[in-house]
C-alpha cells in the first residue's frame, strides 16, 4: 500500500488546532470543507487565468458542493459536467458561468434537457457527433470532439489512463481519418483532451507535443482547445511557469481559446474527514483500530486508486512508537484505510482527522452496509464550524425503493 501523503499541506490551514478541538461534540464521521483553503486555491487559479487569458472551469466530478462555488467563482469561467445532472447543477449554482458537458455517450432521452443547460457540448466519437451534433449546432451550442493523443504519462494509476490501449475515451487520429467526414468536421468548434491525473506541467508539455503531432493540422481550424483536468496546479511546487508556457504555445500555434477544467486543483487540501475510534484490538502482530468512518463508503478512492490518505498527527507505519491499522466498520474485509504510527496508542473515542478529503468524497460516497452518509460541514474563514447538510435513515431508504410519483 502507498505511503501516507506528506501531511503538512493537507493540514496547514488548521494551524495549532487539534482534531478534537476542531470537531468538538459534533457527531462523526463528518466532512469538513475549508473555506479559506478554497479561497487560496481560487487565487492561484485566478492568477493563471489573468496572466494567460485561459478560461478555467470547475470539474464538478471532483468537487460538487455547490454552497462553496461562490468562494471559487472569482477564478472560474464556469463549470464542467459529465452528464445531465452536473450540467443542471452548474447552470443553477453558477448561473453566470459557462457550462461545458462531456460524456462518453449520451442518452437520446437526455439530449434536449442537456442542450438547455450546456454552452459547450463535447462528443466522444464521430458516431455520437453525427447523432447529436446537428441538434447541438441548431440550438446554438458550441460543439467539440474529445481526442485521444495516444500519449500515456500515467505512472501507477492505470485506472485513470485514458490513453491506455483499447481506451473507450476519445477519438484517435486513425479513427478520425476513418470516420470523420467534411460535414462532421464542419460541425466542430473545438477539440478536447483529458489525459492527466494529479500531474505536473511536464506531463502536459509532453501530451501537448503529441496533440500537435497528431491533430495540429486540424487545430488551426478550431476556435478553442480544452486541455482537460488532472493538472495539480495548486499543489506546492507545481511548475506554474511551464503550465503557462503550454497555454501560450497552444494560443500562438493555433489561435485558439484555451480551457482548463481542474477539479482536484480547485479543492486540493481544502477538506477533512473526521472520525472516532470505536474499538481497539490486536490480530496476531497487528494493532487494529476500527473507526466510524469507512474507506469503502466515505473515501472510495482510497481503495480505487489505491492510496493512503494523510492523517493529522500520524506518520507511516513504524516511524513512531505505536503502529495501528485503521479500518472501517463494514463487513468488507478490505475496508482498510491504511497503516499509521502514532506517538501514543489509540483509544476508544479518539478523534482522527484525515486530510485532502474535499475531493472525490462527498460526490462519490455510498451507503453500502447501510452505512450512514457523513454530515457535511464547513470551516468558515473566521474559524467557525457550521453544518451544510445532514443525512439520515430516510436518505438511505429512499435510494432503494417505494417509488412515488
Amino acid at each position: 500500500m502507498a505511503q501516507p501523503l506528506d501531511p503538512r499541506p493537507a493540514f496547514a490551514a488548521l494551524g495549532a488546532r487539534t482534531p478534537a478541538a476542531l470537531v468538538g461534540e459534533a457527531p462523526t464521521p463528518c466532512y469538513i470543507l475549508d473555506e479559506a483553503q478554497l479561497a487560496r486555491n481560487a487565487a492561484l487559479l485566478a492568477g493563471v487565468a489573468a496572466r494567460t487569458g485561459c478560461r478555467i472551469l470547475l470539474a464538478q466530478k471532483a468537487f460538487s458542493n455547490y454552497d462553496l462555488y461562490p468562494v471559487l467563482a472569482p477564478a472560474l469561467a464556469g463549470t464542467e459536467a459529465s452528464g445531465l445532472y452536473e450540467a443542471r447543477l452548474g447552470r443553477e449554482a453558477l448561473p453566470e458561468g459557462e457550462v461545458h458537458v462531456f460524456s462518453a455517450a449520451y442518452r437520446a432521452a437526455d439530449m434536449d434537457e442537456i442542450l438547455r443547460y450546456a454552452d459547450h457540448i463535447v462528443f466522444n466519437s464521430p458516431r455520437q457527433l453525427a447523432l447529436y451534433g446537428p441538434a447541438a449546432r441548431a440550438a446554438g451550442r458550441s460543439v467539440g470532439l474529445r481526442i485521444n493523443p495516444e500519449c500515456s504519462t500515467q505512472k501507477g494509476h492505470a485506472i485513470y489512463d485514458p490513453c491506455a490501449p483499447g481506451s473507450r475515451l476519445g477519438t484517435t487520429r486513425a479513427q478520425w481519418d476513418a470516420e470523420m467526414t467534411p460535414a462532421l468536421t464542419a460541425l466542430l468548434d473545438g477539440l478536447h483532451f483529458h489525459t492527466l491525473c494529479e500531474q505536473d506541467a511536464d506531463a502536459l508539455e509532453i501530451t501537448l507535443g503529441a496533440v500537435a503531432e497528431k491533430f495540429g493540422d486540424v487545430l488551426g481550424r478550431m476556435q478553442w482547445l480544452n486541455l482537460g483536468g488532472g493538472h495539480h496546479i495548486t499543489r506546492p511546487g507545481y511548475d506554474l511557469a511551464r503550465l503557462e508556457a503550454c497555454i501560450r504555445r497552444a494560443q500562438t500555434a493555433w489561435g485558439v481559446t484555451v480551457y482548463l477544467e481542474p477539479g482536484e486543483a480547485c479543492a486540493l487540501n481544502a477538506g477533512y474527514l473526521a472520525a472516532r475510534v470505536l474499538d481497539v484490538r490486536r490480530s496476531g502482530e497487528v494493532n487494529l483500530a476500527i473507526l466510524d468512518a469507512s474507506a469503502a463508503c466515505h473515501m472510495p478512492d482510497v481503495l480505487e486508486m489505491p492510496y493512503t490518505p494523510p492523517l493529522w498527527g500520524a506518520s507511516e507505519a513504524g516511524k513512531r512508537p505505536f503502529t495501528f491499522r485503521l479500518g472501517g466498520p463494514t463487513c468488507l474485509a478490505g475496508d482498510v484505510i491504511g497503516d499509521y504510527s502514532f506517538d501514543m496508542p489509540l483509544s476508544e473515542g479518539d478523534v482522527l482527522l484525515f486530510g485532502d478529503m474535499a475531493i472525490y468524497t462527498t460526490c462519490k460516497n455510498n451507503t453500502f452496509n447501510g452505512m450512514p452518509l457523513p454530515d457535511i460541514c464547513v470551516l468558515r474563514a473566521d474559524g467557525t464550524l457550521s453544518r451544510l447538510t445532514r443525512f439520515g435513515y430516510e436518505d438511505f431508504k429512499r435510494r432503494l425503493g417505494s417509488f412515488q410519483e
